[in-house]
């Protein structure tokens, strides 16, 4: 990351704000400037090709799917991999039986953009998320566009009535959602909206601290028939099997992929890994 992103979100912090608010500020920001374009990206939207089946891609009962992600650089991170080829990382997940892929596309603070989404699902057959900090309509409209065939809504920063809306929009443009919680109180608001695929962040987006044991806590409060991924924190085989064992479906796997100097042969050593049946409430 730039050396002047990293001064602005610390100074942010400083003042009594964590990191996630000064993301969300920036999205409102960036929605305002996208209404003068709706029709032109529903337009889009509607065009757009079909969706492959995301929420399919991980659910294979005996075992935890790789949900692999291509990711340039974080705030907590900074630079990853800078100059990374979307196209090239994509190809490398599918050839190491990746299940599906997650790409950031905020820039200012992730160093993505909705142009690598396009060109990675363009180079696989693999489903895509749009991993962003979705807060609007407009952004779904402008997701499907660029060809995602899911997206990731995050609890912590959506009202449940936000949350049922964007939901509906997305299932009504053929995406799935990724619908991500980070507690207890979430898992109850995330299950309290018919969500059927959530994802646990083992990351707290407000101290970017990461914690594994957050997804092995929670993993029982969900039912055995909505699928469970596992999100942050994910480095070797052996965390994807202490996974595993405690029912989850898949794992979102990034920063500990994108650092290797080959990501295919990271990817694959997390893949094919047993999953236990979950017993769920």
């Amino acid at each position: 990351m730039p050396k002047g992103k990293e001064n602005s979100i610390s100074t942010t912090q400083g003042a009594g704000r964590d990191i996630l608010a000064v993301i969300v500020d920036a999205k409102r920001r960036e929605v305002e400037g996208l209404r003068p374009r709706r029709e032109e990206l529903l337009g889009r939207a509607r065009d757009a090709s079909p969706p492959r089946g995301f929420a399919a891609a991980l659910r294979v009962p005996t075992e935890v799917r790789l949900l692999a992600e291509i990711k340039r650089r974080s705030p907590s991170a900074g630079i990853i991999r800078g100059g990374a080829d979307p196209a090239g990382v994509a190809r490398a997940y599918e050839r190491a039986g990746a299940g599906a892929l997650s790409v950031l596309t905020d820039g200012e603070f992730f160093g993505g953009d909705l142009g690598s989404l396009t060109s990675a699902r363009a180079a696989v057959a693999l489903p895509v998320l749009r991993k962003d900090f979705v807060i609007d309509p407009i952004q779904l409209f402008e997701a499907r566009g660029a060809g995602a065939d899911a997206v990731l809504l995050i609890v912590r920063i959506l009202e449940d009535e936000k949350l049922v809306e964007l939901s509906g929009i997305s299932h009504e443009l053929g995406m799935d959602c990724l619908v991500e919680v980070h507690d207890a109180d979430e898992m109850e608001r995330a299950l309290a909206a018919d969500t059927r695929l959530i994802g646990v962040n083992n990351r707290d987006l407000s101290t970017f601290h990461t914690d594994l044991s957050v997804s092995l806590g929670l993993a029982a409060a969900v039912p055995p028939d909505i699928t469970l991924v596992s999100e942050s924190g994910i480095r070797t085989a052996e965390d994807v099997e202490r996974l595993g064992a405690a029912g989850v479906d898949a794992v979102l796997v990034g920063e500990s992929l994108m650092v290797q100097p080959d990501v295919g042969i990271a990817a694959a050593a997390l893949v094919g890994h047993q999953r236990q049946p979950r017993a769920g409430r």
